[in-house]
């Protein structure tokens, strides 16, 4: 269940992205006689761009979505000025009830001063599901972020859903995130990244989940190689308990702590 938000997992939940820094070089004291400025490349007003990932597993605002196994990831992006839209899937294991995820998003990134905007709606599909599931479900998001200092960006999102999966009624979601890009090593491109989520629903909500609220956090290290290519390693966890709600035990929609590794490729 990945977001522009983008689920981590994967919203992992998920949280992914490797940073370049780059500089132009000139030349102190050299003559400018002669010398011609070299033309700007030419902008192009939209772009699009496809990612295929492997994951270890894909956790979900802090629970697995695939019984604690691996998952096939990928999706395709378009960017127009402030508009952008995007559809993005994964396997899953529900256990039968569920075996792939297709996310559909589109949404605006204006700026206001060193603030920029996030102002999208996602919609939640899984199309071989039970039709007694009900696991479809939207979401619109408000988002924030800026850099608040050399490299480091502090961002803050809400998500609300009028009627979230399982028809558990309407549920707030709140993720401030940080990520910090480090100095380069050899061929790798560092960024550390963190998150901590918080989201509650009512009665039908705590009916599912054992509680009417709860939190999950992660905290790990992108790679970012070849200009392409990222590995990520990942640390989750929750205040779930284990074996009550929307955590029963074992491995299906496990909530308890785990490392997650995944590979990208984005062209």
């Amino acid at each position: 269940m990945n977001t522009t938000i983008r689920k981590s997992a994967g919203l992992g939940a998920a949280a992914l992205a490797a940073v370049l820094l780059a500089g132009t070089a000139f030349a102190e004291g050299m003559p400018k006689r002669g010398s011609m400025k070299a033309p700007e490349p030419e902008r192009r007003a939209c772009t699009l761009s496809a990612n295929v990932g492997l994951t270890t597993d894909y956790v979900f605002r802090g629970i697995s979505q695939t019984a604690e196994t691996a998952a096939i990831q990928g999706g395709f992006d378009a960017t127009c000025g402030l508009f952008y839209a995007g559809v993005w899937a994964s396997s899953l294991d529900f256990d039968g009830a569920a075996s792939i995820e297709i996310d559909w998003y589109a949404g605006i990134k204006p700026k206001t001063g060193p603030i920029t905007w996030d102002l999208g709606v996602i919609y939640y599909s899984y199309p071989n599901s039970l039709g007694s599931a009900d696991f479809p479900f939207v979401e619109l998001k408000v988002g924030g972020s800026g850099e608040i200092w050399k490299d480091g960006t502090l961002g803050v999102t809400v998500f609300y859903s009028p009627e979230y999966t399982g028809n558990t009624g309407a549920v707030w979601t709140v993720e401030t995130g940080l990520s910090q890009a480090l100095p380069k090593m050899g061929m790798f491109s560092p960024t550390f990244s963190a998150l901590v989520g918080y989201q509650r629903g009512g009665s039908d909500f705590e009916g599912v989940f054992g509680e009417n609220s709860y939190m999950y956090w992660n905290a790990g290290l992108t790679l970012g190689f070849h200009e392409k290519w990222s590995i990520d390693v990942r640390y989750w966890d929750t205040n779930l308990d284990e074996g009550t709600g929307a955590c029963p035990g074992g491995s299906l929609f496990s909530c308890d702590q785990r490392f997650v590794a995944t590979l990208k490729f984005t062209y």
